[in-house]
């Protein structure tokens, strides 16, 4: 076998494993495991986490923003999860400069990495919630979620074009 046929397979390989998701560069590192929830429960402060989820608030100030999220564990490539029953508690971070609360919406989805400064108590309804709260170094809003139409089409109006059992969109 010649030199160059022994090289398709391994630049093959490299081509196809290229095409992995992972996460954007902004949001890669080594990071504690420690879920928001875990780190309220234990206490731990200094440990450098990235955690995402859901905004539920976003309160500018002086010289910082602050955001509430309602975290969710993430997916590998450090977006978080679709399932709006998983949540891993919620969590405050607060990094400086502005960040317009129109942009940073309730609802949109956010990574964050940064280093937990501490605990705040607030409440939740009636209910008094200890948040750790994150010293921010990259607050990352993802895009917001297409919403995918899937046309179906009742038996015996479907379209001519497509089988029984195909999809459109596959």
């Amino acid at each position: 076998m010649s030199p160059r046929l022994r090289l398709l397979p391994i630049a093959f390989a490299a081509l196809a494993l290229g095409a992995c998701a992972s996460a954007p560069k902004p949001i890669r590192g080594e990071f504690s495991a420690l879920s928001p929830e875990q780190a309220s429960q234990q206490g731990t402060a200094g440990a450098s986490v990235r955690w995402g989820g859901s905004l539920i608030a976003v309160e500018p100030e002086a010289s910082r923003t602050c955001f509430t999220v309602l975290s969710r564990p993430l997916r590998s490539d450090g977006k978080p999860q679709t399932q709006r029953e998983a949540t891993d508690g919620r969590f405050i971070a607060c990094r400086s400069g502005f960040y317009d609360p129109a942009l940073f919406a309730e609802g949109r989805d956010v990574t964050v990495t940064g280093r937990i400064s501490g605990f705040e108590q607030r409440a939740v309804g009636g209910y008094d919630f200890k948040y750790p709260r994150l010293d921010a170094e990259v607050v990352y809003l993802w895009e917001e979620r297409e919403e995918r139409v899937d046309p179906r089409y009742a038996y015996p109006y479907r379209s001519p074009y497509w089988g029984p059992w195909w999809r459109p969109f596959w």
